[in-house]
């Protein structure tokens, strides 16, 4: 289940913006290694010297290998080459391989069991990616208080309940940021959103969950058009942001176009596998839809 989620939090908030450097290339695609090794010359005793070697590259493809399993994904990710062309990218630069997602907000205004359980999932993956590859992953979150603010949902209950994700996300060595920051810095550069007609199919099932959840201004049917609308701009902010990224998403495939067109998409299941109901939704007397916020 996912909501309709927006707001305009104050940039002095705990929760950082999001650093939209990526990262400079290294001079060379494998990293110099300083190992201590000791030998033994006639007449001597025992010296030490340095000897530099040259560390091994990891393959891209066993990296990919230890997340892409079905102990994670849902179904298999949208863009495999384009996928290995990322983890190509970091690993060349020797930098941490990075995956953004959406975390929605959901009725429950406090973190609570499967948010932790769906974080502490999340961690899994992440030390997955480090036994294939040294320097990890790079986890963040990206709070959609857009489209928490479209559903109805207060300020003040945004502001607690993510600050609260947030808080748990670090001590996981997650970051964090707000969708509503990327997106004026996004029409801060004139970017434009996608002018795609809203499918009929996806129209239907957004109007299906908007006609549950959605307790914004204006109808149901009004929310599900209007939540549409701002994904057009706010996927191309994504990409803009993190260029270089894997998009997380607990989502199908059929909703492929509310994501960003240019990033590699992972289908990944929630808190555990055969689980993607999204964790901000749990923990109420009735599941909401699997679409919206995340």
């Amino acid at each position: 289940m996912t909501t309709f989620d927006i707001s305009n939090l104050d940039r002095t908030h705990s929760v950082l913006p999001c650093k939209m450097d990526i990262g400079s290339p290294s001079t060379s695609s494998s990293p110099l290694v300083l190992r201590h090794s000791s030998s033994r010359a006639p007449g001597h005793g025992k010296d030490k010297r340095c000897e530099l070697r040259r560390a091994k590259t990891p393959d891209p493809k066993k990296v990919l290998q230890s997340f892409n399993t079905w102990a994670f994904k849902r179904e298999q990710p949208s863009d495999p080459e384009l996928m290995l062309e990322v983890l190509s990218g970091s690993i060349s630069r020797a930098e941490p391989i990075p995956f953004v997602l959406y975390w929605g907000k959901g009725p429950r205004r406090e973190v609570d069991h499967p948010d932790l359980k769906c974080l502490d999932y999340l961690a899994t993956l992440a030390i997955r990616v480090r036994e294939a590859y040294e320097p990890g992953a790079a986890i963040r979150l990206i709070f959609t208080d857009t489209h928490a603010k479209l559903n109805g949902h207060s300020h003040q209950t945004l502001l607690s309940y993510f600050g609260e994700v947030d808080a748990a996300a670090r001590q996981r060595g997650f970051e964090s940021c707000w969708l509503s920051q990327l997106t004026r810095a996004a029409e801060a550069a004139a970017i434009q959103p996608d002018e795609d007609m809203v499918p009929e199919r996806m129209l239907l099932s957004l109007f299906s969950c908007a006609a549950k959840w959605f307790r914004g201004e204006g109808t149901p049917e009004q929310g599900a058009l209007k939540y549409y609308q701002m994904n057009m701009l706010e996927k191309r902010a994504v990409e803009r942001a993190f260029p270089c990224a894997v998009f997380i998403t607990f989502n199908g495939r059929e909703y492929r176009s509310l994501f960003p067109e240019r990033l590699p998409i992972f289908y990944m299941y929630s808190l555990q596998r055969g689980v993607s109901v999204k964790p901000w939704f749990l923990g109420e007397t009735e599941p909401a839809c699997d679409l919206l916020g995340g």
